[in-house]
Parts: structure tokens; C-alpha cells; sequence
């Protein structure tokens, strides 16, 4: 079978899409990845053959996959949520396709045509997902962390934090503020992914990395403080990790009230170094936090796998 993916050229939105790529190339079957070039690195070396398509960048327009469709006549076309007009033409021109969401189903105006019709693969734990959303034609599918592979820092420490604000909404004036408050937990080391930003003079329990292999690191972490990106609050409960939610945008918002009301996180009242450093804390005493990440972790395995829900969907097409 031929399936094509597609999705924006950022990591929120690619990643979430490679472990069901990779289950299909698993399994036999050719798979076609299109999106913008800066994922391109990465889905070659998994063998998930990534193209441009026309002059796209970013996000993918009919005019630009319409080609690509006729070129490759694909068995299964899946688009993810923020380019909605592949599976709009592929369906036009009688390709079957399905919508991948990132995460949980995200609000009108954020910038993204909400998807509307159609079957979706669905990687948010039905206790964390939109309950509207919840009412449409859904295909749950285990989310799986995907980092590429790296070194993992060594821990020094008896807890250990893991902090960014992802490669999008970060600021220094923020991730500053969370290093000065984080700096002042003796007890804890202190790692930082900062992609787009430089700190200097920072607190000897504080290191700072222009990128990390976050599936592995949040493994080892105790909490997790982010901006509520749908990849990294996945990822932490994943691995059963406590969060404190720093939202500045986009889904981050909807992401961030949906976890502290399953009691799996806290946000503080304001985001500067006291109360971030404060919800650290109360994350490390109270133990109904991790409690409750830990329930939804088991939630998540119970989650049909990738190389399930690629068979499945072999086996229909």
C-alpha cells in the first residue's frame, strides 16, 4: 500500500506524525511524507521518502498537493490538522483520507481552520480531549514521543526538572524568569531546552542546551515546566511526569486548563520566578499530582499503538 503524509514544517506538528509513518514503513508498506524542507533531515534518515511540494514552506495548499496526488496516487492519504486543504483536495479528487491531530482538538481562532468532517486519528486521551470533539468520528491512536536521538544528560541531583518553552512562543524575558526561580531549588538539577534563545549567568544547579532529545529526558524528569505545547504536555504524560503550564499561545491555553483540571499540573498565578519556582514545589510534596499524571499514563498505553492502527487501516484500505 501507498500512504502520503502531510503536515506544517514545525516539530509540534511533524513529529506527532512519524510514529504512525514509521509503524506503516514498518510493516512493508511505501510511505511519502510531504511537507516544507526543514523536516526533511530528520524523515529521510527514518526512510520516510519527504518531498516539497511545489513551493511550500510552512503550510501545504490544494494547488500545491493537487500534483503530488495525481503523481503518486496514494491508497491512504493523512493530512494533518493545520494544512486541511490536503484532505479537502484528496477527497475532491477520490482519495481516501484522514485527519492527525496533534493534540487535543484546538479552539477557533489561533490561526487554524478547525477540520470539519471525516474521520480523525485521534492522539489525546479522551479524559483530556474537547468534549464536542469527542462526538465526532474518531480513530484513537497511542500518542508515542519522538525525539531524534541524543545524549541525555547526566543527573546530578535527587530531582530533576526539565524546562522549555519550545521553538515557537518562548521568550528570554520568561525563560529567564523561570531559571532564577527554578535556580533557587537546592535540592534540584535544572535542565533547559532553549532552541532560540541564549541565557548566560546562570544558576550553578541550571544548564542550558540549544536542543534536547526531549522523549528521553522526560523519562528521567520529576516535572515538567512548559509552555503547554501539545507535544511536550503528551510527552510528559507519557512518561507519568507532573507539569507547571506556562501558555503563550495557539492551543497552549486550552491545553493548559484541560490538565490542571485533571489535577496532572498547576499554572501559576503569575509567571515570574516566585510562584514558577513555588508550583515546583507543591509538585514535589503533594503527591496527588503524580497520581493523577500516572492515571492518565495508563490511559495512554491502553491507547491502540501505531503498528496497531497501521494495520487496521491496511487492512480497510
Amino acid at each position: 500500500m501507498r500512504v502520503l503524509f502531510a503536515s506544517m514544517a514545525t516539530v509540534g506538528h511533524t513529529y506527532p506524525l512519524i510514529p504512525l509513518a514509521s509503524a506503516f514503513r514498518a510493516a512493508g508498506h511505501e510511505v511519502h511524507f510531504a511537507v516544507g524542507e526543514e523536516m526533511h533531515p530528520v524523515l529521510g534518515k527514518l526512510g520516510l521518502r519527504p518531498f516539497r511540494p511545489g513551493l511550500v514552506f510552512g503550510e501545504i495548499y490544494a494547488e500545491d498537493i493537487a500534483p503530488e496526488l495525481e503523481r503518486l496516487l496514494p491508497d491512504l492519504v493523512i493530512g494533518e490538522w493545520a494544512v486541511p486543504e490536503v484532505v479537502t483536495e484528496a477527497r475532491r479528487r477520490g482519495f481516501s483520507a484522514l485527519w492527525h491531530g496533534f493534540g487535543r482538538m484546538f479552539p477557533d481562532g489561533i490561526g487554524f481552520v478547525r477540520p470539519t468532517g471525516g474521520r480523525h486519528l485521534d492522539i489525546c486521551p479522551p479524559s483530556l480531549q474537547d468534549a464536542a470533539f469527542l462526538r465526532q468520528e474518531r480513530i484513537p491512536l497511542r500518542p508515542v514521543p519522538f525525539s531524534p536521538p541524543g545524549d541525555v544528560p547526566v543527573r546530578t541531583a535527587g530531582k530533576l526538572i526539565y524546562l522549555t518553552l519550545g521553538t515557537a512562543f518562548g521568550t528570554r524575558e520568561l525563560l529567564a524568569e523561570a531559571v532564577v526561580g527554578l535556580g533557587k531549588i537546592s535540592e534540584a538539577q535544572v535542565i533547559v531546552a532553549a532552541p532560540r534563545v541564549g541565557l548566560r549567568d546562570v544558576p550553578p544547579n541550571v544548564t542550558v542546551y540549544p536542543w534536547l532529545p526531549q522523549a528521553e529526558v522526560l523519562r528521567y524528569a520529576d516535572v515538567a515546566v512548559h509552555h503547554g505545547g501539545s507535544g511536550t504536555m503528551l510527552g510528559a504524560l507519557a512518561a507519568g511526569v507532573p507539569q507547571v503550564l506556562l501558555p503563550q499561545g495557539a492551543d497552549q491555553f486550552g491545553n493548559a486548563d484541560a490538565l490542571v483540571a485533571a489535577g496532572a499540573a498547576l499554572r501559576p498565578a503569575a509567571f515570574s520566578a516566585g510562584p514558577i519556582a513555588d508550583c515546583v514545589r507543591q509538585l514535589f510534596v503533594d503527591s496527588s499530582y503524580r497520581e493523577a499524571a500516572g492515571q492518565i499514563t495508563r490511559e495512554i498505553r491502553h491507547m491502540p499503538s501505531p503498528e496497531e492502527v497501521a494495520d487496521s487501516l491496511a487492512s480497510v484500505v
